[in-house]
């Protein structure tokens, strides 16, 4: 037996770096990913300037990381997943390379960056919700108000900044796309960081993508854009294909599987104020000192939420 197995201080610290680590790369993943929607919003365009089309951009991305995921894996030497995995890797790249990017994708074209990124605030909820079930873990009443608290107060936030002229029909449809993607990502995730816990984390993504393929190529070429779009679009397909659906999880499924998907979720609790951030200088939308209010308020519920315990089951 090891001294740092056996002495329980030793033990405790070690987990303490862990969890703190996993937290950091939870915040690298974040950042990435809150570029997502603004960068998705570049590529659509609007419904009066449309660029690219919703499906090629969530198929389009899928299989451009796909391609780049068979050059890493073979790289890398991963081996193959174990039977047992197969199932979950499927869910994984139901949640992440499907349902998320198709379903935000077509919304971004009806709702701006700043909506679509309050109406995705729950998310954190979702996925420890998720994770705590599938790791069978006992948040404590502390750590549920706290994300309780949070997501009140996303939701509050886009309940405040929502306009009332703006309540027709394709708004109401773009809005209930985007619970759904938000419930997509949320099972992605949590399967996704339950398969870190025993492969790497970067080939988890790497294999979702992979197993995808066989739709993603075919349906990319079928909805490739017939006209020419401006640069801008392409860049932000770029920055989706590369970064959001492919090097943003390295680190997310990383951290998640550090830190733990139940805490590590909070921190998403601030992406949706970190997208807004973006949008500004990416889109030309607006900040002003409401937006700013809540997302220090959600930070602070983010670091509360932090020292709550959670207990094994």
């Amino acid at each position: 037996m090891s001294p740092a197995t056996a002495n329980p201080a030793l033990q405790g610290a070690r987990a303490q770096r862990q969890e703190t680590r996993g937290l950091w790369l939870g915040v690298l993943g974040v950042t990435i990913f809150a570029f997502s929607l603004p960068m998705t919003r570049l590529a659509v365009g609007s419904a009066e300037a449309p660029q690219l089309s919703g499906l090629f951009v969530a198929l389009g991305r899928a299989a451009v990381a796909g391609a780049l995921s068979v050059l890493f894996l073979i790289l890398t030497r991963a081996p193959r997943p174990q039977p047992a995995d197969g199932l979950p890797i499927v869910i994984t790249s139901l949640g992440v390379v499907f349902g998320f990017p198709l379903l935000t994708s077509v919304a971004m074209r009806h709702v701006e960056s700043v909506h679509a990124s309050v109406m995705l605030g729950v998310l954190p909820l979702a996925t420890a919700a998720v994770g705590a079930l599938l790791a069978r873990q006992r948040p404590s009443m502390g750590f549920w108000l706290c994300a309780l608290a949070g997501s009140a107060l996303v939701i509050g936030f886009a309940l405040l900044r929502h306009e009332p002229g703006a309540a027709g029909p394709g708004l109401q449809f773009a809005d209930a796309l985007l619970l759904l993607a938000m419930l997509c990502a949320a099972v992605g995730y949590a399967y996704g960081a339950r398969l870190s816990a025993h492969l790497r984390a970067d080939h988890v993504i790497c294999w979702a993508l992979v197993v995808a393929l066989p739709i993603t190529v075919p349906a990319a070429l079928l909805t490739w854009p017939a006209v020419p779009v401006r640069p801008a679009a392409w860049l932000g397909f770029a920055y989706v294909s590369l970064f959001s659906m492919w090097l943003g999880f390295f680190a997310w499924y990383r951290g998640l599987a550090l830190g733990g998907t139940v805490r590590v979720s909070q921190v998403q609790l601030v992406q949706p104020f970190m997208s807004m951030v973006f949008s500004v200088p990416l889109l030309g939308e607006s900040l002003d000192a409401v937006t700013v209010g809540f997302a220090l308020a959600v930070i602070a519920s983010v670091f509360i939420g932090k020292k709550m315990p959670i207990r094994p089951a």
